[in-house]
């Protein structure tokens, strides 16, 4: 069973770390096991949940008014904006270092309404491992803040995120979507899954764009991803993967997870893991 991080309050635990108009970007570092978790909490200021080593999967509101969560699969080259006020979970899928940027309410870029997944550009790396370094000087922590966020406003927006239906939605879109996370190779297609839940392919092409804001293979493959992570994290062989996602070969498989994530399969698993 998951080990639960001892967060008994977890917003006075994190008072220390208060950004402020005077300190808007404050930095939080923390070693964590692999498959402990912090259970839903919220904090008024904004977060970005990244990690210099390891898997996190983070759960979050949408924002924007929307009580819709959506399921993140983060690995050091991706970060999560959680917006401020957003309740959030998160799960070490593999041994992580944690680093998580408190940033004050003020310091949103323009336009930030809701969480998203963003690339961690070399740069921004570079800015938070010297925001860990301590001693730290006012003015240079100050000099760092300021180009972390504007870091941020320039970094690419990516799609790793895994959204369900509303409440109150269409249960054939639901039934489907839960299907699907629970065994995605099992049918690859639309057209595979419309007889089985009793709707047309073309009415559930319909409901993914109508309810989820995008078709049924693009979230299918962020479905795959988040299934693929953990198994590669415990040491699966990527041919494994491959066959437990429903792809008929590692090959087109590995393209399209390097085209997502930006590195091959085997950079996610474990270094004395078998080859495949």
């Amino acid at each position: 069973m998951p080990r639960t991080l001892a967060l008994p309050q977890p917003l006075a635990d994190a008072e220390a770390f208060r950004p402020t108009p005077g300190q808007p970007v404050r930095l939080r570092a923390r070693a964590l096991p692999a498959d402990s978790h912090f259970e839903p909490h919220s904090h008024a200021w904004a977060q970005l949940a990244y990690c210099a080593r390891g898997v996190l999967q983070v759960t979050a509101e949408r924002g924007c008014g929307s009580p819709e969560e959506v399921t993140y699969i983060v690995p050091p080259s991706r970060a999560v904006w959680i917006a401020p006020g957003a309740r959030h979970s998160v799960r070490v899928l593999q041994e992580a270092e944690f680093r998580t940027l408190y940033l004050h309410a003020g310091a949103t870029p323009r336009g930030w309404a809701g969480c998203r997944v963003l690339r961690v550009s070399p740069l921004l790396r570079e800015l938070v491992e010297a925001m860990d370094r301590r001693p730290l000087a006012r003015a240079r922590e100050q000099l760092l803040s300021a180009l972390v966020l504007e870091e941020l406003r320039q970094a690419d927006p990516q799609a790793l995120g895994v959204p369900l239906p509303p409440p109150g939605g269409d249960k054939r879109l639901r039934a489907l979507c839960e299907a699907v996370l629970r065994a995605p190779g099992e049918r690859a297609s639309l057209a595979g899954w419309a007889a089985e839940v009793g709707a047309s392919e073309r009415t559930l092409a319909r409901l993914f764009q109508a309810e989820l804001g995008t078709g049924y293979q693009q979230w299918r493959q962020q479905v795959v991803l988040a299934h693929a992570l953990p198994l590669l994290a415990r040491g699966a062989a990527v041919n494994q993967v491959a066959a437990a996602t429903g792809y008929a070969s590692e090959s087109a498989f590995s393209a399209m997870f390097k085209a997502a994530m930006g590195q091959p399969p085997r950079h996610f698993q474990p270094r004395n893991a078998a080859p495949a």
